[in-house]
C-alpha cells in the first residue's frame, strides 16, 4: 500500500513537471511570425484585429508577388533562359502561397494535433517518459533554429546580392508583369523593396510550415519510443497492456491525420522542388562565377534541404514503426501469462504495416523518393540544356 502511494505521488509530481513544458514551442512561434498562428496571450479584440491585419499583410505580400510573376511567364516569356530566370522564384512563391493557405485553413487541426500531445495516452506520466519527450523537444527546438538561420541567411544573401547588382543598374530584383508606370525613381524603389520584402515573407512562411510538419513527425517517433518504454514497464510489473494497445492505435490515427491534412502541401513541395532544382542547375550552368552565382547556389541547396528533411523524417518514422515489433520480440516476454502475450502479438501484427506519409497517395515520403526526385530534376535539366 505504501509503495502504491509513493508511486502515485511520483506520478503527480511528474505530471506537474510535464504541465510546465510546452510542446512545439519554437515551430509555433515561427508560425506566429509568419502570420498563421495568433499568440495565445492576444485574447483582447484589439490585439486580434491587429494580428488579423498582419496576416492579411503577409498574405498580400505573397500573392501580389506570385501573381505578376505568373502572368509574366504566360505573356512575355519566349525563350528557355527567360523562362528559367523567372520560374525558379515564381515556384517558390507558389509554394509559399499554398503553405500559407494550408496553414490558415488548418489552424483548428494544428490546435487539435498539438493538444493531443498534451493529453492521454500521449502525455508522458513518469520521469523516464518526460525525459524522452524533453529530448525530442530539444531536438525540434535546435533543428528549427538552425533551419531558420540557414534559410533566412540565404534569403538575406539573395537580397544583398540583388541590391549591389540589379539595383545599381536600375533593374528590378526579379521579373514580373506590371500593369502600371514605374519610370519615376520613387515608384521604382517602392516596387523593388516590395519584391525583397515579399521574398523574405515567403521564406518565413516556408520555414514555418516545414518546421511544423517535421516537428510533428518527430513527435510520432517520440511516441513510439515512449510506447516501448511503457511496454517494458508493463512486462516488469505484469501490468495491463490495454493502454499500450490504445496508445499504439492512437499513434497510427495521429500519423494518418497529419498525412491527411498536409498531403497536398507535401505534393506541392515535391513538385516545385524538382522544378526549382532543375531550373537552378540550368541557370548555374549558363552563368559565370560572380556575385549572382553564390546566392543561386545557396538557394539550390536550401530547396534541396527543404525536401530532404521531409523525406528524412518520414523515412525515420517508417523505420521506427517497423522496428517496434523487433523491440517487443527482444523484451522479456517469455515468463508472462497468455493474455499479455496475445496483446503483444496484437501490437506486433499492427507494426507489420508501417507508418508512411505520401503526397496525394502518389509519392511516398522517404529517402528513395528523394533520390528519385534528384534524378528527375537532373533529367529535366538535361532536356532544357539540349533545347
Amino acid at each position: 500500500m505504501t509503495i502504491d502511494i509513493a508511486f502515485n505521488l511520483i506520478q503527480e509530481e511528474s505530471s506537474k513537471k510535464f504541465q510546465e513544458m510546452q510542446v512545439m514551442r519554437v515551430p509555433l512561434k515561427i508560425l506566429t511570425v509568419a502570420g498563421c498562428w495568433p499568440p495565445v496571450s492576444w485574447s483582447s479584440l484589439c490585439k486580434q484585429i491587429v494580428y488579423k491585419t498582419y496576416t492579411i499583410l503577409v498574405s498580400s505580400l505573397l500573392f501580389t508577388f506570385m501573381v505578376p510573376q505568373f502572368v509574366d511567364v504566360i505573356m512575355h516569356i519566349k525563350n528557355p533562359d527567360d523562362f528559367t530566370d523567372t520560374l525558379y522564384l515564381m515556384l517558390s512563391m507558389v509554394m509559399a502561397c499554398a503553405k500559407m493557405l494550408s496553414l490558415l485553413m488548418n489552424r483548428k487541426n494544428i490546435e487539435i494535433l498539438t493538444n493531443a500531445l498534451m493529453e492521454k495516452p500521449f502525455r508522458p506520466l513518469e520521469s523516464d517518459e518526460i525525459e524522452i519527450r524533453q529530448k525530442f523537444d530539444n531536438i525540434i527546438q535546435t533543428y528549427s533554429i538552425w533551419y531558420v538561420i540557414m534559410l533566412e541567411t540565404t534569403c538575406t544573401c539573395m537580397n544583398i546580392s540583388s541590391f549591389f547588382t540589379h539595383f545599381r543598374r536600375g533593374n528590378f530584383a526579379y521579373r514580373e508583369w506590371m500593369p502600371y508606370e514605374y519610370s519615376s525613381s520613387i515608384m521604382f524603389c517602392i516596387i523593388y523593396f516590395r519584391q525583397l520584402i515579399s521574398l523574405t515573407a515567403g521564406c518565413i512562411v516556408n520555414v514555418a510550415c516545414d518546421c511544423l510538419i517535421c516537428g510533428l513527425l518527430l513527435h510520432i517517433y517520440c511516441q513510439i519510443e515512449i510506447l516501448e518504454c511503457r511496454l517494458k514497464k508493463c512486462l516488469r510489473r505484469r501490468g495491463n497492456l490495454a493502454e499500450c494497445i490504445h496508445q499504439h492505435h492512437r499513434i497510427y490515427k495521429f500519423a494518418y491525420m497529419i498525412n491527411e491534412k498536409f498531403r497536398v502541401i507535401i505534393a506541392v513541395q515535391f513538385t516545385t522542388s524538382m522544378l526549382v532544382v532543375c531550373s537552378n542547375l540550368y541557370q548555374m550552368a549558363k552563368i559565370t562565377l560572380g556575385a549572382e552565382y553564390i546566392p543561386l547556389m545557396l538557394y539550390t541547396f536550401c530547396v534541396s534541404l527543404q525536401i530532404l528533411i521531409y523525406c528524412w523524417y518520414g523515412n525515420e518514422v517508417r523505420l521506427k514503426s517497423i522496428l517496434l515489433s523487433n523491440e517487443i520480440f527482444g523484451m522479456d516476454w517469455t515468463n508472462v501469462d497468455k493474455k499479455i502475450k496475445e496483446n503483444l502479438i496484437m501490437i506486433m501484427n499492427r507494426s507489420l504495416r508501417p507508418i508512411e506519409f505520401s503526397s496525394i497517395h502518389i509519392v511516398t515520403v522517404n529517402l528513395d523518393s528523394f533520390v528519385k526526385l534528384l534524378k528527375t530534376s537532373y533529367s529535366v535539366f538535361s532536356i532544357l540544356q539540349h533545347m
